[in-house]
């Protein structure tokens, strides 16, 4: 991974404290497992009431936890008083989604001072055996002057 210098020492902090007001997150029951310059790490447990009709993961569940991987992974190179919204992101499907837990991993390949590129890399396990089940592209805005507050 490139050696990438977050523009806010305290990143980490403001990336976790962003992550835990997601109510999309805290519903799917969705916990971030790394924070570090350019990468996020996010896990979810499967639980019965996530799944599509033959008892994978849905692929919305799947999509919605990488999206929130590159988001925070862009993020955690933002400046400070900034916030970040995705511009677009494309999902391939690459296997079925069954297993005990997702982990979804965004990394940014090119920071910039308005949009960032990530990708996005979701592995499903079964167990310790895990399974690329998605992978996808993602393109971030990063809000200058808007910082990530909770909506008044």
């Amino acid at each position: 991974m490139p050696d990438f210098q977050p523009a806010d020492p305290d990143f980490e902090t403001r990336v976790r404290a962003s992550f835990g007001r997601q109510g999309i997150m805290s519903l799917l029951g969705a916990r971030m497992i790394r924070v570090a310059p350019g990468e996020v790490a996010i896990e979810l447990p499967f639980r019965a009431d996530l799944s599509q009709q033959h008892g994978f993961f849905h692929a919305g569940v799947t999509s919605t936890i990488a999206d929130s991987a590159g988001g925070y992974a862009g993020f955690t190179l933002f400046p400070a008083e900034s916030s970040v919204l995705t511009v677009e992101f494309k999902i391939n499907l690459l296997a079925p989604a069954k297993g005990d837990r997702l982990v979804a991993i965004g990394r940014v390949i090119k920071p910039g001072r308005t949009l960032t590129i990530c990708n996005l890399e979701v592995d499903v396990y079964d167990g310790d055996k895990a399974t690329p089940c998605a992978y996808g592209l993602q393109t971030l805005m990063c809000m200058h002057g808007r910082p990530d507050v909770p909506a008044a």
